[in-house]
């Protein structure tokens, strides 16, 4: 068939990423001319990656989305000139691929009797989700549609082009054009078709939600939003990105790293990994037995021990590195560091032992790593790096920072088959730049509130290094503890800079608001901006520990709300938050959303009085303003 594709695009940096230089060039292949639309002004030698593989490049004002790109996509080929190819294709830049070659949909197309076609539909839904009210039509997916001599030439499809409304919102986009298109010229007679037939589907959605089935099937698209959508929708619907995952690793050749480089730079990094659940429970023994040694270049364990006392119990834990390994430690002491540097060099498996006295202890590990060790990591001698300190937290309870040390240490060097495995992910998945334990919630009030009084000096942070990324609005995705693997390059940017000892905190005041407590929280967006992905990573027993104690708190709360749906339950404590938690309802209209909040209010405070009068007490002694009415 002769082909002509009209390629409607957006970046807000102007940025084209190797997955849409990638899909172009396959998509080429299978098309005589093709037109590149930006809606925007595109980055400074960003048209020099399309060379060669689109006919031309349109750069237009960022109206009309890509509605109004395809239509004056139509307009300068020409109404009257359309006839001269059997398929015009209508592609946006919202899909990765192909995941599978392209080969196969078009040859499988070609075999249908049809006027119009696309790759996924929306099934109809009872009421709009966008409007409200009334029907939202079947209709094909607008990323990808392929129109047929008899509908291109014919005086309906001109007519909808030249008489289509303004398109000025998303859901205007969706209203007005993609989900009538199907159902309009199906009434006029032109016969649509699709390559999944979304009956195939549990879904309405199938190229989001069902998007580990369409994979299954050979779907060559797979969807960028099902990886930055809000997780309650994902949740609410059974959207398991996971698994789709899991089938492109094993049934494509698609390279994933075109993937986590474009996703990085816009995604809410706490939603990525929890759409695409970046979070690994391994084992204690290697998965891969029959592999050879893990190979990921040299690695260095980088440790700032201020306590000596935990000296052994530090290098035991270095001895689970199954390769040889350079130990590096920073201290406060000379004498501590004579004694740190001799017990080292006993030790087997370690290559190179060097140990260093820090100028001063402000800042404390944060400051004896990007000061004092900056060079170390600056000239890529290592690939890996496994960051620990002497963590005892004093300021606390005996139990708690036992539970929190145990936490760290055992989600990052628990045994060597353990490490072994967390090797080999770093070297079976080059985009994974930081691996950390999962947020330390036992004992500790983290859920929901970890940037704690940290977010202005982190934000400072961000605009001080030209970090791109959008930061986690309630929990960061954060080294909260301060112990991780690391890949050097994906935290250059915090080794670029020439941090001064001035900057953090005099001691004893290594407190919230200083530049050590952002910088633990900063460490996986700086890995982001590079374009690396941040893993939680936990040993079994960790994660059993942790999962149960995180499935009793949920459960706990849940059961003092109405209902039993999630999203439904953040709504309402969003709204409850947002009206300054009234702890009346009757300040409100009755049914209402804020009335609902307010009833909830009292619920709370009865519930709470009535089954855990120990938590009031608590809450009594907390001036966060919470209006609970318990006095």
């Amino acid at each position: 068939m002769r082909r002509a594709v009209l390629f409607s695009f957006y970046d807000d940096q102007g940025i084209i990423d190797d997955y849409v230089v990638y899909f172009l060039k396959e998509l080429h292949k299978f098309a005589e001319k093709t037109l590149f639309y930006s809606n925007g002004p595109l980055a400074d030698g960003a048209e020099a990656a399309l060379e060669g593989i689109v006919d031309e490049i349109i750069i237009r004002k960022n109206e009309g989305f890509d509605v109004w790109a395809h239509k004056e996509g139509l307009e300068k080929i020409g109404f009257d000139r359309l006839g001269a190819y059997d398929e015009i294709l209508m592609v946006n830049h919202t899909c990765y691929g192909p995941i599978f070659p392209f080969s196969e949909l078009f040859a499988e197309m070609e075999k249908r009797d049809c006027d119009f076609w696309g790759v996924t539909a929306h099934k109809e839904m009872a009421t709009n989700p966008f409007t409200g009210e009334g029907i939202l039509p079947y209709h094909l997916n607008a990323n990808f549609l392929a129109i047929r001599k008899r509908m291109l030439t014919s005086q309906d499809f001109r007519t909808y082009w030249e008489n289509i409304a303004p398109i000025k919102t998303y859901e205007q986009a969706i209203v007005r054009h993609e989900s009538q298109f199907t159902e309009r010229f199906a009434k006029l007679g032109f016969k649509p078709d699709i390559y999944l037939s979304a009956d195939r589907y549990g879904s309405h959605y199938p190229a989001i939600l069902d998007l580990d089935e369409t994979l299954r099937d050979r779907s060559p698209l797979f969807k960028r939003r099902a990886l930055f959508s809000d997780p309650r929708f994902m949740e609410h619907y059974a959207g398991d990105i996971p698994r789709a995952l899991k089938v492109l690793k094993e049934t494509s050749d698609y390279d994933e790293n075109l993937i986590w480089r474009n996703v990085l730079r816009s995604a809410e990094l706490r939603n990525l990994n929890t759409n695409a659940a970046l979070t690994s429970v391994l084992p204690d023994i290697r998965l891969k037995q029959e592999a050879a040694p893990p190979e990921c270049g040299r690695i260095a364990v980088c440790a700032h021990i201020y306590y000596t006392d935990m000296l052994p119990e530090m290098l035991s834990l270095a001895e689970n590195i199954p390769v040889p390994y350079d130990f590096i430690a920073t201290t406060n002491t000379e004498a501590k560091r004579k004694e740190i540097e001799e017990a080292a060099r006993q030790r087997p498996g370690v290559d190179k032992v060097i140990v260093r006295v820090v100028e001063q202890n402000r800042g404390r590990d944060m400051s004896s790593l990007f000061i004092t060790c900056r060079d170390l990591f600056l000239d890529d001698t290592y690939e890996l790096v496994c960051r620990i300190h002497s963590k005892k937290s004093p300021q606390v309870a005996s139990t708690q920072g036992s539970l929190f040390k145990r936490h760290m240490f055992e989600n990052l060097l628990n045994s060597k088959g353990y490490v072994s495995n967390v090797i080999d992910m770093f070297h079976d998945n080059p985009w994974i730049g930081v691996a950390l334990p999962p947020l330390i919630h036992i004992s500790y009030w983290t859920m929901g509130h970890a940037w704690y009084s940290n977010r202005k000096k982190t934000n400072e942070i961000a605009q001080l290094l030209g970090l791109k990324v959008t930061f986690d609005k309630d929990t960061p995705v954060g080294a909260i503890g301060t112990n991780f693997w690391f890949r050097p390059r994906a935290l250059r940017k915090l080794f670029e800079h020439e941090w001064a000892w001035t900057d953090f905190n005099l001691e004893p005041h290594h407190v919230d608001g200083g530049l050590a407590h952002a910088l633990e929280r900063i460490i996986s967006y700086v890995a982001q901006d590079a374009r690396y992905t941040t893993q939680q990573i936990l040993s079994s027993h960790q994660a059993g520990q942790n999962y149960a104690m995180l499935e009793y708190k949920l459960q706990r709360l849940q059961a003092a709300l109405p209902l039993a749906d999630f999203t439904y339950h953040c709504r309402m404590l969003d709204d409850w938050k947002a009206a300054g938690y009234p702890s009346l309802g009757g300040a409100y209209p009755p049914g209402s959303v804020l009335w609902s909040a307010g009833a909830l209010g009292m619920a709370i405070k009865r519930s709470l009085a009535y089954r855990s009068p120990a938590t009031v007490k608590v809450l009594k002694r907390i001036k966060r303003g919470l209006r609970f009415g318990a006095k």
